[in-house]
């Protein structure tokens, strides 16, 4: 195996830990809840656009969104101002799901599929479409209004089983989907077409100094680089990619057979892809240690000071029944009798999975009722 093949392979398994650690970390949520595991909110840069507005006009997180989600949106944002959108190509854990996806695609069809130049062109805007809808009705609804629809969010959510994603994450869960059945068929799907914040990267690439050069003279014209691109980037015909669809993942130039023939460029210096993938991955992990560090990175909701009480609308789904009547400082059997809960329904149950013993149960409704006392 020659010193690229590993590279690639290093990649991969970067892309596959990143993937399983988050797919964990989801699990953990839906078992532990939101109070002691963080929620895939938290964990998404994309949480920190959709919560800018409120944190800039009340100087307050809206629900599921933390200091540690601000800080992985300004390191996103440093990563495509240094190395375009190299977040999307190396870190992404949802990136690299489409990208496994289409793996398995090209084992089973022997190829990866293209859609027609003359509608791919116009389905690229599509992402910032989605891009300006998103941050609109976040910022009316001052709220996570795209998790129903987010097939992220439906990922996540897998562990609760296809009857909770169909009631709660319905969109979102066809979503997913479409976004798997499209990466075996055309590689990174949701990437190039749906994912709101590629389009801020793309946006934001267009000011970084960092390009993929090629030299025509080492060129033999194999044109794998552009085979190899999950973009779809006709890099083989281009003197230098620098465009906002590049997602850095170093394909291109891993895949080229002369040496020297594509480099990575930062300025007017030359870069190993091995030493860009280590840059990207350094930064952007550092950044969070050194967060972390100075107290400023927190992916989870402060504890409920015991003297403290809570209204009915700060209520929680991962609290349990317990720590709803401590917030609302009520007896827990008073909390029993005004929302019609059973004896048997155990005081640890946590208030959204109440419905799991009384089907009709909502949520919604039983703050409606705490709140007009």
């Amino acid at each position: 195996m020659n010193k690229n093949k590993k590279i690639k392979f290093i990649r991969w398994g970067l892309l596959a830990l990143f993937l399983i650690l988050i797919t964990i970390q989801g699990f953990l949520h839906q078992i532990k809840g939101g109070g002691e595991a963080a929620s895939i909110h938290a964990l998404c840069p994309y949480g920190a656009l959709e919560g800018l507005y409120s944190l800039i006009g009340s100087g307050t997180f809206i629900e599921k969104i933390y200091s540690g989600t601000m800080v992985l949106f300004v390191l996103t944002i440093i990563i495509a101002l240094i190395f375009r959108r190299s977040f999307c190509g190396l870190i992404c854990p949802f990136g690299a799901l489409q990208e496994f996806f289409a793996l398995l695609g090209k084992k089973i069809f022997k190829k990866s599929f293209k859609i027609p130049r003359k509608i791919d062109i116009y389905l690229r805007y599509l992402k910032y479409l989605v891009l300006l809808i998103t941050i609109f009705y976040a910022w009316k609804t001052a709220g996570l209004w795209m998790s129903p629809y987010d097939p992220w969010a439906a990922y996540a959510h897998l562990s609760e089983g296809i009857s909770s994603l169909i009631d709660e994450n319905l969109v979102g869960f066809i979503l997913l989907i479409v976004t798997i059945i499209g990466s075996i068929l055309y590689d990174r799907f949701f990437c190039k077409y749906l994912c709101p914040m590629g389009a801020v990267y793309g946006l934001i690439s267009k000011f970084s100094p960092y390009k993929i050069v090629k030299n025509q003279e080492k060129c033999v014209n194999c044109n794998l680089c552009t085979k190899n691109c999950p973009m779809n980037i006709d890099v083989a015909n281009s003197n230098q990619i620098t465009s906002a669809e590049c997602i850095n993942c170093q394909l291109c130039v891993l895949s080229c057979p002369k040496d020297g023939c594509l480099e990575n460029r930062q300025v007017t210096k030359s870069l190993k892809p091995a030493l860009t993938i280590t840059m990207v991955i350094v930064l952007f992990f550092s950044g969070i240690l050194i967060s972390e560090s100075l107290g400023i990175y927190n992916t989870l909701p402060a504890p409920i000071p015991a003297n403290q009480t809570i209204t009915a609308d700060e209520i929680k789904g991962y609290m349990t029944l317990k720590e709803v009547a401590n917030g609302l400082k009520v007896d827990i059997k008073e909390l029993y009798e005004k929302l019609d809960i059973p004896e048997n329904v155990p005081e640890k149950t946590r208030f959204k999975d109440v419905k799991n013993f009384i089907p009709e149960f909502s949520s919604d409704e039983a703050k409606d009722i705490l709140g007009k006392d």
